[in-house]
């Protein structure tokens, strides 16, 4: 009995070893982007230049121990240099302005407008994750598994995931990647924004309609949708059949992280009615890899639930329904899931799919692009089956009991804080 005990205390000293090991590559908890050729970057004007070659990051370096604990992922995406275009703001549609900074927990991100009214904002492709380390991970000196998290996320995915909506006829908030030097614009973020790479989107809100819809009232959040279902309750409408695509669009790409802040709604006017029509935004979590002890620790559905990995099969449905899901298509036919599913299987064919690749850096699609389409082309072959998971799963946690995230502070009557339709 006593070597038993020993046997798993010595496993218990070299886990822990191995553990310690792998989190000691860095301390840093956040870097920027890595310019190449470039030595003092201070001294380079950009406005000479119309690109430059950049790395994502060179944080998540690792060696065959840390690999080992914490997983391949992406890190070779991470620090493998493309080319990036230099974007000025003075020069961005005519010029635009700093509304203010955004509220994400690990991106950084700058709301702007152009003349028109058009919102815009930057998203970081570098994640800042200082406010995700939980205090029992400083005091243990673990924070690097929180830090080394995000090489689990692409660099470059909600480029690919904006072609692959294209195709499958989904709306897309059309993310750009960009390289915005310091200049007069950003006056006092120069510091924070300055010389970093972004994602340049268009915002899931806008009284200026960019979309390709016509008769566009505005494009709103959920929570100004719900109020304007309070003053207009027998108007308007959602379309469920585009909701219903988008989120099984969600499924074939593995973007399990799709809580309702995440989304925009497009409000059209249709004879006397109104219909809103969902944008998806936010697309940090696509193609989500999980591999390495730990991470395939942390994502058993029996630890966190909702941290799904991007695998060639969908193994655990209800971590990805979310409350979203049960409040706009609760008892909605099977029917509707069935039909959308096979139109995005006719759209997303794999020649479709194969092209999409085109809109990477060469160099970024021979690192990740065969094993992403793979599994992509293995979820849309069992999709049908997939979607009618999907709505049984819905249905079955039912209505929802309190405020979506982001709708704390509007006070609902108890119908519309159950379901969108629940009060019609």
């Amino acid at each position: 009995m006593k070597r038993i005990l020993y046997f798993f205390i010595i496993l218990l000293i070299i886990a822990l070893g191995l553990l310690y090991w792998s989190t000691s590559s860095t301390d840093q908890v956040f870097k920027k982007a890595e310019l190449i050729n470039i030595k003092n970057i201070n001294s380079v004007d950009f406005k000479t230049k119309d690109s430059v070659l950049v790395a994502a990051s060179d944080l998540y370096q690792a060696d065959e121990v840390k690999k080992l604990m914490q997983g391949e992922q992406y890190r070779k995406a991470w620090s493998t240099p493309v080319k990036v275009p230099v974007m000025y703001l003075d020069t961005l549609f005519g010029g635009v302005t700093i509304e203010k900074e955004g509220g994400g927990k690990q991106t950084h991100s700058l709301k702007l407008k152009t003349k028109n009214d058009i919102e815009l904002t930057l998203r970081s492709v570098n994640k800042d994750p200082e406010a995700l380390i939980p205090e029992f991970a400083k005091t243990l000196g673990l924070e690097n598994i929180v830090v080394d998290g995000i090489s689990a996320q692409h660099p470059y995915a909600a480029i690919l995931v904006a072609k692959l909506a294209d195709y499958a006829k989904v709306h897309h908030t059309r993310p750009k990647l960009v390289f915005v030097p310091k200049q007069k614009t950003l006056k006092n973020y120069n510091d924070k924004y300055g010389n970093r790479l972004f994602l340049l989107e268009y915002e899931t809100e806008s009284k200026t309609n960019w979309t390709k819809e016509n008769n566009v009232i505005e494009i709103l959040d959920t929570d100004d949708l719900q109020e304007l279902k309070l003053e207009q309750p027998e108007q308007l409408s959602i379309d469920k059949k585009a909701l219903i695509r988008v989120r099984l669009f969600d499924l074939l790409i593995g973007d399990w992280d799709r809580h309702t802040k995440q989304w925009g709604w497009i409000v059209k006017q249709e004879k006397k009615v109104l219909k809103a029509i969902p944008i998806a935004g936010d697309r940090d979590n696509a193609f989500f890899s999980v591999d390495g002890v730990l991470p395939t620790i942390l994502s058993d559905k029996n630890v966190v639930p909702e941290l799904r990995p991007f695998t060639s099969e969908i193994d655990f449905m209800p971590g990805l329904v979310y409350p979203f899901d049960q409040y706009f298509l609760i008892n909605t036919s099977e029917e509707l899931f069935v039909e959308q599913a096979k139109q995005l299987q006719k759209l997303l064919t794999d020649e479709v799919l194969e092209q999409s690749l085109s809109v990477w850096p060469k160099q970024i699609a021979e690192i990740d692009g065969e094993e992403i389409i793979s599994k992509i082309k293995s979820r849309r072959d069992h999709l049908i089956e997939y979607a009618k998971q999907f709505k049984v799963e819905i249905d079955k946690k039912g209505v929802v009991n309190q405020p979506l995230k982001g709708s704390e502070d509007i006070n609902l009557p108890e119908k519309l804080l159950q379901c969108f339709e629940c009060n019609n």
